[in-house]
C-alpha cells in the first residue's frame, strides 16, 4: 500500500476536522443552547414563584395574627359544645339541661328519646326528642330558654297539639333538641358511620 499523498492527507484531515466539529456541535453546543433556552423560558416562572414566596414571607406576621384570632374564637365557642367525652354522656348532659329548663319554665316532661348521631363536618350532632305538657306561655318560655342557654343548641321539628279538646290551654309539644360534640377516638367505634335522626 502506498503512502497517502499530500492532497489525500489534507482531505483526511479536513474530514476528521468536520467530523469533530459535527460531534462537538451535536454533543456540546446544541445541548448547551437547549439548556439556555429552557432556562430562559423558566426564568419568568421562577421569578413569579420567588415573588409569591416573598409575599408569603412578608404576610407571615399578618397570617400568624389571624391564626391566633381564629384560635381564640374557636376556643371561645368550644365552651358552648357538650362536654361528652362520648355521645351517650353528651346526650345525658343534654337531657339533664332540657329537663332543668323545662322545670324552670313550668313544663312537665312527658317523654324523651335519644336519636342517632349525625356527622356535621367535624362536629357530631347529638339529637334528643322531647315531649312536654304545658300551657302556651310555659312552652314559649322553654323554647326561649333553650335558645338563650350557654350551650349551642338547635330546636327542630316542632309539633304542638292540644292535650284534650275540652282543655285548649294544655298543649303537648314534641320537638328535637340537638347539641354538638367534638368527635374523639373514643366517641365512635371504628367503622361505624353516624346516622340521621329517626322519626
Amino acid at each position: 500500500m502506498k503512502a497517502p499523498t499530500g492532497r489525500e492527507r489534507t482531505l483526511i484531515a479536513l474530514a476528521v476536522a468536520v467530523g469533530a466539529a459535527i460531534v462537538l456541535y451535536v454533543y456540546l453546543v446544541e445541548p448547551l443552547q437547549e439548556w439556555r433556552q429552557a432556562n430562559a423560558e423558566l426564568t419568568p416562572t421562577r421569578e413569579a414563584m420567588l415573588e409569591r414566596r416573598r409575599l408569603q414571607v412578608a404576610q407571615a406576621p399578618v397570617l400568624a395574627a389571624e391564626l391566633e384570632s381564629a384560635t381564640k374564637r374557636v376556643e371561645s365557642k368550644v365552651g358552648r359544645l357538650l362536654k361528652g367525652p362520648t355521645p351517650p354522656l353528651a346526650a345525658s348532659e343534654l337531657q339533664t339541661l332540657v329537663k332543668d329548663l323545662a322545670e324552670k319554665a313550668g313544663a312537665e316532661v312527658r317523654s324523651e328519646r335519644i336519636l342517632s348521631l349525625v356527622d356535621r363536618g367535624g362536629l357530631q350532632e347529638v339529637p334528643i326528642e322531647i315531649t312536654v305538657a304545658a300551657g302556651l306561655r310555659e312552652t314559649v318560655r322553654l323554647l326561649y330558654d333553650l335558645e338563650r342557654t350557654s350551650k349551642a343548641l338547635t330546636v327542630q321539628d316542632l309539633k304542638v297539639r292540644v292535650v284534650a279538646v275540652g282543655q285548649p290551654r294544655d298543649l303537648l309539644t314534641t320537638f328535637i333538641v340537638s347539641g354538638y360534640l367534638l368527635p374523639s377516638a373514643a366517641a365512635q367505634p371504628p367503622g361505624e358511620t353516624p346516622k340521621g335522626p329517626r322519626g
